[in-house]
């Protein structure tokens, strides 16, 4: 029964990687509209001490963290070099595992369009369009964007789907043990 099932289900593989692409184009648009709207520096306030959308030029890696560099150069290429490494396997894990929807084949989906929307900006613009602010209390979070969202959306989809399996992927599994 489970073979007959696998035969006629679609691979989800091709519509995973049409969100990856679809966080890779809403990443560089909204970047983009921030550039050519908010000057450098600045912010609009959204929400009083709550939210803005800012433009923030990143060139360290996560939360600005390595961004006063002693050298800049050194810190961008490392940078470029593990988003590269980050991106081959997450591609190869999503081809792999991506076969069937699961809140894992989203969250790979999820990172791998996130790492390349902030790679493409390492390599090319030699920094990161951070433009989300948001504040909690007396708490601001770092500055981030919508291909940090993505990263940190699938990271958490993976985390959940190690904690609570889906059903279909643990008796599929077992199955195979028995030889089903």
């Amino acid at each position: 029964m489970l073979h007959s099932k696998s035969r006629t289900s679609r691979d989800a593989r091709w519509w995973l990687l049409l969100i990856a692409v679809a966080v890779i184009a809403l990443d560089r648009i909204t970047k983009i509209v921030v550039a050519t709207h908010i000057e450098s520096g600045t912010g609009i306030v959204v929400i009083p001490k709550v939210f803005r959308i800012t433009h923030v030029l990143n060139t360290g890696a996560a939360f600005s963290m390595f961004a006063d560099s002693a050298s800049p150069i050194a810190v961008r290429l490392g940078l470029v070099v593990f988003s590269l490494l980050v991106t081959i396997g997450i591609t190869f894990l999503l081809w792999r595992y991506g076969k069937t929807w699961s809140a894992a084949s989203v969250g790979f989906a999820l990172i791998l369009g996130g790492a390349i929307g902030n790679l493409y900006d390492r390599a090319v613009l030699h920094y990161v369009v951070d433009f989300l602010e948001v504040h909690i209390g007396t708490y601001h979070w770092p500055d981030f964007n919508v291909a940090d969202s993505a990263i940190c959306v699938g990271a958490v989809l993976l985390l959940a789907e190690m904690i609570w399996p889906q059903e279909d992927a643990a008796s599929a599994s077992e199955g195979e043990v028995r030889g089903a």
